[in-house]
C-alpha cells in the first residue's frame, strides 16, 4: 500500500492542558462560537482563549472549521459502505487507485483497511438508482479493482465528529 502523505503522517500529540480540551470540547459543539463566549465558558479571558486557538490551528489540532449538512436535505438519501480490494499489491497500484477516488464527489470518507479489503469508502447518493449508475459507470471503471462489497446503512443509530 501507499505510505501516508506527510500530512497523513501519525505524529506524535500536541502538548494540551485542560483548558485546552475545554476549548476544544466547545468548538466541536459549535465552532460559531465567539472568542468572548468560549472564554466566558472556559474562566479566562478572550485574548488567551484566541491565542490558545490560533496555537491549535497552527499545530493542525484544529485542521478546519466546517457546516455539517443533514444528507437528506440536500438530496443524499441513501449512504453506502463500499469494501475494496486491488487485483494488485503495489505502491503504484495504490496510488492509482487513491488519486481517482479523490475525485469523485461521492465518495466522502476512505480509509485504508486491514483484513478481507484493502479500502473501505463511504459513498453518499440521491438514490438507489443513482449508486447503481455511479457503481457501474464510474467507480468499478477505476483501474486496479479486484472485488467490491456494498453495504447499504439502512438508519444511522450514531453519528458524531466529536472524538473528545
Amino acid at each position: 500500500m501507499p505510505k501516508p502523505s506527510p500530512k497523513e503522517q501519525p505524529t506524535s500529540a500536541a502538548v494540551l492542558d485542560k483548558k485546552d480540551y475545554e476549548i476544544l470540547r466547545l468548538l466541536q459543539g459549535n465552532a460559531k462560537l465567539t472568542v468572548r463566549e468560549i472564554a466566558a465558558q472556559v474562566h479566562l479571558s478572550p485574548t488567551p482563549v484566541h491565542e490558545r486557538i490560533k496555537r491549535m490551528e497552527t499545530d493542525g489540532v484544529i485542521r478546519q472549521y466546517v457546516a455539517l449538512l443533514d444528507p437528506r436535505h440536500v438530496n443524499k438519501g441513501i449512504k453506502v459502505i463500499c469494501y475494496v480490494s486491488l487485483s494488485e499489491h503495489s505502491r503504484k497500484a495504490g496510488k492509482v487507485f487513491i488519486e481517482a477516488i479523490l475525485k469523485f464527489k461521492e465518495i466522502v470518507e476512505c480509509y485504508n483497511v486491514s483484513g478481507d479489503f484493502d479500502f473501505m469508502l463511504k459513498i453518499v447518493a440521491e438514490s438507489m438508482a443513482d449508486y447503481h449508475s455511479f457503481y457501474v459507470n464510474v467507480l468499478s471503471e477505476v483501474k486496479g479493482i479486484g472485488q467490491t462489497k456494498s453495504i447499504f446503512i439502512m438508519d444511522t443509530i450514531k453519528e458524531t465528529h466529536e472524538i473528545i
